[in-house]
């Protein structure tokens, strides 16, 4: 993996979770819209990255004479929203908009506690993406530097 490729990888990833962010804010936006139904952001991992599958790859490669670095490609995708399948709660307001013909709203189905868990979690992986562009970038200079 050269320098390029992880300042593609980390763009991605910040593509991806800035997705998650903009969803999980949708939804706390939406707590008290009735009949909103809470969106849940499925994101996959483009290899399978385990321990085992790390180091059996850096055993294979490391001998090779292709010159390249023994590591995986890695990455995340955005595969899509679905929407959450639990029901909020059935309220009866007759005279809303949005009631069926018995006089009952269906609320929200958005927890605010796993919204905002899930968000900070994007968060995180948002800011670890940019340290890792800047880290790339600053070795870039560096070696840059070096050349001279």
């Amino acid at each position: 993996m050269g320098i390029w490729d992880s300042i593609e990888l980390g763009a991605q990833s910040l593509d991806v979770h800035g997705k998650r962010l903009d969803i999980h804010a949708r939804n706390i936006a939406n707590i008290d819209t009735p009949n909103y139904v809470r969106k849940i952001p499925l994101i996959n991992s483009k290899d399978e990255v385990s321990f085992t599958n790390v180091l059996g790859t850096m055993k294979d490669k490391t001998f090779n004479s292709s010159g390249q670095a023994p590591f995986l490609s890695g990455g995340v995708s955005f595969g899509g929203i679905v929407e959450d399948p639990t029901l909020g709660d059935k309220i009866y307001q007759p005279g809303h908009p949005d009631a069926d013909q018995n006089g009952y709203i269906r609320s929200s189905n958005v927890n605010p506690m796993v919204d905002m868990a899930d968000a900070m979690m994007a968060q995180r992986a948002y800011e670890a993406n940019l340290a890792i562009i800047s880290i790339t970038k600053a070795m870039a200079q560096r070696a840059v530097e070096i050349g001279k």
